[in-house]
């Protein structure tokens, strides 16, 4: 296990929705950390939570959204914390935490100098109507205690570090007159430019194509190993992971299913619903005749199934995932850091005699339609 010193800690983190339709929990008990110098990724299908959770890392869900629940830490400070005023659950009372920072402090003391975000389409981070080094001037003077010549200087030397090419002549240029994968440089640029201990990378390399998208990945790694920068990559795509994370944690409605190193993840893999990303994509080391989707849909977070969230779509389900939601928990025979909510390999008595696979109409465990609510089965 690593000794390197933990900067960012998420426990129990829940984020809702309060919708006319009803309430959707997007994030319901997320935990992970993340350590110095290091690169974390939250990798799952479109719905599953992930850009949710980071919003919530730093505070940036709005309404009809809210961060109702858990405790993140950004270097011993606490970003977000609530407590219970009475004892209960769910429906207790709750109040913030009178150490929290204040919208304030996160504005001043954390966004941007502490912790960078790099959104997925650079043009919706970018004023249209601005150069681009002027845009970064601004960042950078906002951020650091330093003078507009001196943030110019930072600024261009910035942009030459993430490889725009003559950045003197392209610093009065505006975004539209930057390619897509220029741009997304310069939104990396942007976020080093304070110097923060992290930064959130949430789908920066979607919108690229795989050769511009192997650029950047490189670019990153470089600039992480040069600048001991942490990552906290959010991503759907696993040949993303496997290139630049050190740990990955796997989610899915809302929940951490799986956490492990990269290389643990890929060649100890634990939960049904990661082999199910790993399976369903083109691998080099393997030859198919065609890719193994995973079935059905992911359900509503409004009304999310019982026991095990994925049990309605897992090919391995038993009776008991139907009725009793896993812990995450150290894999029996895997290592330290390695933890999988799922009673596949459980070595203890769960209580229930029954264990074998879910008969399907479908075949292969799978019945979309098991569960309808909390508490409902076939």
């Amino acid at each position: 296990m690593s000794t390197r010193e933990t900067i960012l800690e998420v426990e129990n983190l829940k984020t809702k929705f309060f919708t006319e339709e009803g309430v959707v929990r997007a994030v319901d008990g997320v935990s992970f950390d993340v350590r110095q110098g290091e690169i974390v990724g939250l990798v799952g299908e479109s719905g599953a939570g992930k850009s949710v959770a980071v919003q919530s890392i730093m505070r940036l869900v709005e309404e009809p959204g809210a961060v109702v629940g858990g405790e993140v830490r950004f270097k011993d400070r606490l970003l977000f914390g609530l407590e219970d005023e009475t004892a209960g659950g769910e429906g207790a009372e709750r109040r913030e935490r009178d150490e929290m920072l204040t919208d304030e402090e996160m504005r001043q003391d954390i966004r941007g100098r502490e912790i960078a975000i790099i959104f997925q389409d650079p043009m919706e981070s970018l004023n249209p109507v601005y150069t681009v080094g002027s845009q970064i001037e601004e960042f950078i003077e906002l951020n650091r205690d330093v003078t507009g010549e001196e943030a110019r200087e930072i600024a261009i030397e910035t942009l030459r570090d993430v490889g725009i090419p003559e950045v003197e002549a392209r610093y009065d240029d505006y975004p539209n007159q930057f390619s897509g994968g220029m741009r997304q440089r310069v939104l990396i640029a942007m976020a080093l430019a304070c110097e923060p201990s992290l930064i959130i990378a949430d789908e920066p390399t979607t919108a690229l194509d795989v050769t511009v998208e192997a650029q950047i990945l490189d670019l990153v790694d470089d600039l992480q190993d040069r600048y001991d920068t942490s990552f906290v990559w959010v991503t759907h795509d696993m040949g993303v992971v496997a290139e630049v994370c050190d740990r990955v944690n796997v989610m899915y409605l809302g929940e951490v299913v799986e956490q492990a190193t990269a290389n643990d993840l890929f060649h100890e893999t634990k939960h049904p619903y990661t082999r199910s990303l790993l399976d369903s994509l083109p691998r080099p080391d393997r030859t198919v005749e065609e890719l193994d989707p995973i079935e059905g849909v992911m359900p509503e977070a409004i009304n999310p199934p019982s026991g095990c969230r994925f049990h309605t779509r897992c090919p391995e389900a038993r009776e008991v995932c139907a009725a009793v939601e896993p812990d995450a928990r150290q894999s029996a025979d895997g290592a330290d850091d390695h933890r999988v909510a799922c009673f596949i390999d459980d070595a203890f008595d769960v209580g229930y005699e029954e264990s074998l696979p879910i008969e399907s109409e479908t075949g292969g465990g799978f019945e979309a339609s098991l569960t309808s609510g909390e508490g409902e089965s076939r």
